[in-house]
This record gives C-alpha cells, sequence and structure tokens, in this order.
C-alpha cells in the first residue's frame, strides 16, 4: 500500500535527518489525514490506494503550476524548493504512462466508444480516467484526447 510506503519513508528520513524530505512526507500525510476526513461522511469509500494516488496527483499539479508562477516571478529559490517537493511527491505514484502509451490507450477507448468529434470528448476522457486515471497525468490526457478528435 503506497499509504505504509509513505508512513516508512518519514521514519527514513527521520532518522537520515534529511529534513526538506522529511518536510515533503509530512505535508503529503497531512492532506492523506484531511482527505480521509473528508471522507468519513462519504456514502462509498474508494480503495485507499485509489484515494491516496488521488491526493498525490492533485498535489502534483499544485506544484507544477506553482514552480510555473514563481519561474515567471523570477523566484527561482521558491521554484528550486517546490521542484523538491514534486520530486519526493512523484516517487510516492505509480509509474506514468508514456505519451506513446498514452496515445494508445486514447486511440483504443476512442474506436470502443465510436467517438468521432471534439463533442465525444467527455466520454472518451471518463473512460480514460476510469481505467487509467492513476497512471496518467489526466491534464496532459485532455490535450492528447482533444488532438486525436480533431
Amino acid at each position: 500500500m503506497i499509504r505504509e510506503q509513505v508512513k516508512s519513508a518519514q521514519v527514513e528520513a527521520m532518522k537520515a535527518g534529511d529534513k526538506e524530505r522529511l518536510a515533503a512526507v509530512r505535508l503529503i500525510l497531512a492532506k492523506l489525514k484531511d482527505r480521509d476526513i473528508e471522507l468519513r461522511t462519504a456514502s462509498n469509500v474508494p480503495d485507499d490506494d485509489a484515494v491516496v494516488v488521488e491526493v498525490l496527483q492533485k498535489m502534483v499539479k499544485q506544484r507544477r503550476e506553482s514552480i510555473e508562477m514563481f519561474k515567471n516571478g523570477g523566484r527561482d529559490e521558491l521554484a528550486a524548493k517546490e521542484e523538491a517537493e514534486l520530486g519526493v511527491i512523484e516517487s510516492f505514484l505509480p509509474q506514468q504512462l508514456s505519451e506513446d502509451e498514452t496515445r494508445a490507450a486514447i486511440e483504443g477507448i476512442k474506436a470502443e466508444v465510436g467517438a468521432a468529434s471534439v463533442k465525444d470528448m467527455g466520454k472518451v476522457m471518463a473512460v480514460l480516467k476510469e481505467r487509467h486515471g492513476s497512471v496518467i497525468d489526466m491534464s496532459k490526457a485532455s490535450g492528447l484526447v482533444k488532438a486525436a478528435l480533431s
């Protein structure tokens, strides 16, 4: 389980005295705890690994946006800090599909659902997220689906 990997990484970072990694791991654990609290009132709770992957992907997206903003604003030291956190967060995510593998998955789903135009993008994206949501960056996949349907 990914959650157990994160917890053991916290202990390892403490023992190694790696303050930056420890801070990033603690941040991940805090976000997971927040998500667990949100799910207390949910009627159907998803698989734990699915919850963890969802939280990690959201954190990755936030870091990438922050890095871009910091670089545009000339704050390279803050961008470097965010990049370090991004590396730690990504280390817990399952191996992502390559762009070619993502395109192949999109083409397969496109043929399966009979998608012909951009109007069918929602159908393709829904199936793509359901089947490959944990191993595909959905923001990048969105552009690939749009290109495939144009």
